[in-house]
């Protein structure tokens, strides 16, 4: 039977009580339909769109229409940016949608020919930045275009037949969900309100559906090891499996995650004037910051855990943990001594930060091992924005500055980015030329944290947060669909002396200029 042979099963009697099973199975088996339609889908217009089957551009013709980066005495971190791009827009999709119901033209992960959630919501924010060349964000229309009635959107998505890979009750059948955060970062570089009118619905029921049945009684949330996107940390209970599991236990990632992006529905909200829908979600926010606080945080460690069935904390420290920081979640007493983790050389803080891991659990890696201990694009993101929602702006700018160049050392002996990084050595691991999230280190952690640039146009604002003492620079930089500016800085002796800059924009906008000695509002 092993070897799929009957003549070898001597069982007549079992092979009869299954036929009906077999051949149920065999020509189609009909389940019973348990979707609870929420009415929010209804308003999903991406789910009837046709396809956009317009020509994909190609790399050669896009560089012309992308920012164009200057930074004295770094040219191999240049070299690194436009090698990012050129295999980013190596990996362009044009939907086929008889094949697969794809309605937009989309980046592949590179990674398995399907598409994922968890890679596409980070691609596209190094995407943003070449909105002009090429619609990345459209990438999400295709999870938007797969929701299921009752709101749900499978993590993962075969590009051959448009099918979920997973189940939609499987454990780790969808997550995590930062589809909000995407958008509103989208929205912060372009104003797209007409996008944001779109999206809002689709979020708004894949948001009820995570908190209908990704939740516990107590209200906290719950994943798997590939539901939350960290395969093999090892964060369950014994007799659970890593990967495949929930533990029963409350996750810190998942549960901070929703309070993150609730809070981002909200300010959604307000902008669509649809308050009267997010209200409960208010609620939840409040709720979900009590609970962080009183049930997952420790205070002799300072940290916050994963929280097991019998009410104790699981003592591994994980990047997941972080997500407090974007969510704003992190009480103001507790925000330093939480934060000091990131500076520490025997927890977060390598020779290449920041570990995904704290080195001083028993499995950490140094050569990373995946995430139990490897340095990842997306999690170094989120912590970057998180120092950021916190004020510690320098401490950014460092662990920024050590993640690029540690990339871009790679980078130089190979030619190519990585999948993910060794946190105590320079080395790049498992799936290389990733573009993938990995676009995000030469190109946005580039932009916004080593350059320090981070557009809100929706205020008509920019913040220049200059750390940087060598001569740098941005040339045809998009600020919202008409805006091109060209920013530059002059070397300085030191991070104290006012940054001596020239700025030229075809558009009004308010600069925040910002350095180590100073602030000051220039009217552009």
């Amino acid at each position: 039977m092993r070897n799929g042979n009957f003549r070898h099963f001597t069982q007549m009697p079992v092979i009869l009580a299954l036929l009906p099973f077999i051949l149920q199975h065999t020509m189609g088996q009909t389940y019973y339909d348990t979707h609870v339609e929420n009415k929010l889908v209804a308003e999903n217009s991406f789910i009837a769109r046709n396809a956009d089957l317009s020509p994909l551009p190609v790399f050669d013709q896009a560089r012309q229409l992308l920012p164009k980066p200057v930074w004295e005495g770094h040219p191999d971190a240049i070299n690194c940016y436009w090698r990012a791009w050129e295999l980013a827009f190596s990996n362009l999709r044009l939907p086929q949608p008889e094949r697969n119901g794809f309605i937009s033209p989309f980046i592949d992960p590179a990674f398995n020919e399907h598409i994922f959630m968890w890679d596409s919501h980070f691609m596209l924010m190094f995407g943003k930045y070449g909105t002009r060349a090429f619609n990345f964000q459209g990438t999400l229309d295709n999870f938007y275009a797969k929701q299921h009635k009752d709101g749900f959107i499978c993590r993962e998505i075969k590009e051959s037949d448009g099918h979920d890979f997973f189940e939609r009750f499987d454990p780790s059948s969808t997550g995590p969900n930062l589809f909000p955060w995407t958008e509103w970062e989208y929205f912060l570089n372009f104003n797209d309100t007409a996008r944001l009118k779109e999206v809002f619905p689709p979020l708004l029921a894949y948001y009820q559906w995570y908190n209908t049945y990704r939740t516990w009684k107590d209200g906290s949330y719950w994943s798997s090891g590939w539901g939350c996107g960290m395969d093999n940390q090892p964060r369950l209970p014994a007799g659970y499996n890593d990967a495949w599991s929930h533990g029963h236990m409350s996750w810190i990632d998942i549960t901070c995650q929703q309070a993150f992006v609730g809070g981002l529905l909200v300010e959604m909200s307000q902008v669509l004037g649809r308050e009267d829908d997010v209200k409960d979600i208010q609620t939840e926010i409040l709720s979900l910051k009590q609970y962080v606080n009183e049930k997952m945080w420790d205070q002799k460690s300072a940290f916050y855990y994963d929280r097991y069935r019998d009410g104790s904390l699981s003592g591994v420290k994980s990047i997941g943990a972080f997500w407090a920081l974007p969510a704003g979640l992190v009480e103001e007493s507790r925000i330093e001594p939480f934060i000091a983790h990131l500076e520490d050389p025997a927890e977060f803080a390598r020779l290449h930060r920041v570990a995904t891991l704290s080195a001083d659990h028993p499995v950490f890696n140094p050569d990373g091992e995946y995430w139990r201990g490897s340095v990842w694009a997306p999690t170094n993101y989120m912590v970057l924005r998180g120092l950021t929602k916190y004020g510690y702006d320098s401490l950014a700018f460092e662990i920024a500055l050590n993640h690029l160049s540690n990339v871009v050392e790679v980078f130089n002996g190979t030619g190519t980015l990585f999948e993910n990084y060794a946190p105590d050595k320079v080395q790049g691991n498992d799936r290389k030329d990733f573009v993938g999230w990995t676009g995000i280190v030469p190109i946005t952690v580039l932009f916004e944290y080593v350059f320090g640039i981070r557009p809100d146009v929706p205020h008509n604002t920019i913040i220049w947060d200059i750390n940087l003492t060598d001569a740098f620079g941005i040339a045809d930089y998009p600020f919202g669909n008409k805006g091109t500016l060209s920013l530059h800085c002059q070397k300085r002796n030191s991070p104290y002396d006012e940054p001596s800059i020239e700025v030229k924009s075809n558009t009004h906008f308010t600069l925040i200029l910002k350095w180590r000695g100073g602030e000051k509002r220039i009217e552009i």
